[in-house]
């Protein structure tokens, strides 16, 4: 005989509330494991920083190599139209110069008192990239006696591979990171692609352009180029430096919206990343505090410099157990001849609650069985 429908609730009643009872209390255990806890001092050593994590446009990039080379028509030479003699050289090597100083004074071997001289100019402003004469030494019309170069925007040359090359095209912006420049990230667009393929490395050239107003980019550095091929909307994504664990195990530590200067280890699951992001899947959720520096130390923190109990007990005001959990209040210990541990009658009370329905289903199961009397 079928179980009546209110025997067959009482009994999913029982059945979730023994599923719930294990499940809560594992969770809770967990979240406590994964706590690291630190005093102001120990968040100012491991330089602590955080980030809100929000919704956001995400980049898909492509990486590639390269140098920094000067911009065509960026470079302009110093020389004479006539022979002769070089009477001074007032440029320096590695100095800047403005279009129009002289640079070079040249004595003519036409005959005079004094002998006729000219004044050589810098043609463009720039750094003065070589200088080859020094005041007395011949001079003809075929020598350069120097060199100027204009950084104030430069070419960032990268070798794509070239099965990439149909992804990119004029315009396409790039970030440029070179490591003489430690902890600068320029931005580039694409002025062109190469006519031809290197076929011994499988590249192609593609030219950016880079603003250079600071002088920092020297032609001949290497760069490293993340070039921008698509670009999502409204995606979940933290600082590359804030995602720890190996491939199969990745987390983040997440800094606990209760406890002042403590932060939880969260599993999270990744998709893409570039060079400055990293794609959350699952395990965050928005207004989330993730921790970007100082995230590694705190794999190695421990517990923190302070307990879980420390913490809990100055947050709420009052005591916890040991291991962070709240104190049942017990009865005093002269009625039952010894006291309980805090929590005890609290999961005690819980089992006798589940036990009673169980026998109560168990009661309601039997007589369901019964067959009706017969008149």
């Amino acid at each position: 005989m079928n179980l009546s429908a209110s025997t067959t609730a009482l009994l999913l009643a029982a059945s979730l509330l023994a599923n719930s009872l294990p499940a809560t209390d594992a969770s809770a255990a967990a979240r406590r494991a994964n706590t690291v806890v630190l005093d102001d001092t120990g968040v100012k050593n491991l330089r602590i920083q955080t980030v809100v994590v929000e919704p956001g446009d995400f980049e898909e990039t492509v990486f590639a190599l390269g140098r920094i080379e000067v911009y065509p028509g960026n470079r302009a030479v110093v020389s004479s139209r006539i022979a002769g003699r070089a009477v001074s050289v007032s440029i320096k090597h590695d100095h800047a110069v403005n279009k129009g100083d002289v640079a070079v004074v040249v004595e003519s071997r036409q005959i005079g008192n004094p002998p006729p001289s000219i004044e050589l100019t810098a043609p463009i402003s720039g750094l003065v990239s070589a200088v080859n004469v020094v005041p007395g030494e011949p001079v003809d019309p075929d020598k350069t006696l120097a060199e100027i170069v204009d950084l104030a925007k430069v070419y960032a040359i990268a070798r794509v591979p070239e099965q990439l090359a149909g992804r990119l095209q004029r315009g396409q912006r790039a970030h440029i990171a070179v490591a003489a420049v430690s902890g600068e990230v320029f931005p580039a667009a694409l002025e062109h692609l190469g006519v031809f393929a290197d076929p011994e490395s499988g590249t192609i050239e593609a030219a950016f352009r880079v603003a250079n107003p600071a002088l920092t980019l020297r032609p001949g550095m290497r760069a490293e180029f993340s070039i921008v091929i698509s670009k999502r909307s409204e995606v979940t994504s933290v600082p590359r430096s804030a995602l720890q664990g190996t491939p199969s195990n990745r987390y983040v530590y997440v800094k606990d919206f209760d406890l002042p200067n403590a932060f939880v280890k969260t599993a999270v699951v990744t998709g893409l990343s570039n060079d400055r992001l990293v794609e959350i899947v699952s395990g965050l959720l928005p207004a989330d505090e993730v921790v970007t520096q100082g995230a590694y130390s705190l794999a190695f923190a421990g517990g923190g410099t302070l307990s879980l109990k420390e913490a809990l007990d100055a947050a709420h005001g009052h005591e916890h157990n040991a291991d962070g959990s709240e104190i049942t209040a017990a009865p005093p210990a002269s009625a039952h001849g010894h006291e309980h541990p805090g929590g005890e009658h609290s999961r005690d009370l819980k089992w006798k609650i589940l036990t009673g329905v169980f026998f109560a289903a168990f009661l309601i199961a039997l007589f369901a069985r019964k067959p009706a009397a017969h008149a």
